[in-house]
């Protein structure tokens, strides 16, 4: 299994804020950033253990939303890749709110693709949403 999140960074945005962003949904093990025009760059994480999945799970559990979050994770499979859209201002205050396009969070969202067999979908899903 491969767990890729990931977010654009904005001129406008500061790279901690969105770091700190990135922490209510993955442990930040193997952070990378990268340029990739004037002004603009990424953040990725890549793992390979839903461990790192841990705060996002967390967060969740505290706002009581599986239920809704398993019904948006089962709409998201296509292909034994999973792809999930975090609102990225949302994440900074510290909340999990789920979006369907990119258009949704005005400075863009966090992207999180988990690639794998169908098990391995069906165990993130159940890490995440299971009360």
């Amino acid at each position: 299994m491969e767990i890729i999140v990931e977010t654009e960074v904005r001129p406008t945005e500061d790279i901690e804020k969105v770091k700190k962003a990135l922490q209510t949904i993955v442990t930040l093990e193997d952070l990378k950033v990268a340029e990739i025009t004037t002004g603009f760059k990424t953040i990725s994480v890549k793992c390979e253990s839903i461990k790192c999945l841990e705060p996002l799970r967390n967060a969740i559990r505290i706002q009581q939303i599986e239920p809704a979050v398993r019904a948006y994770l089962y709409k998201r499979i296509e292909n034994s890749t999973l792809v999930i859209l975090i609102h990225k201002q949302a994440a900074f205050a510290g909340k999990v709110s789920l979006i369907d396009s990119d258009r949704e969070s005005p400075l863009g969202p966090i992207r999180i693709t988990i690639t794998g067999t169908s098990n391995e979908i069906e165990e993130v899903i159940k890490f995440l949403t299971e009360e």
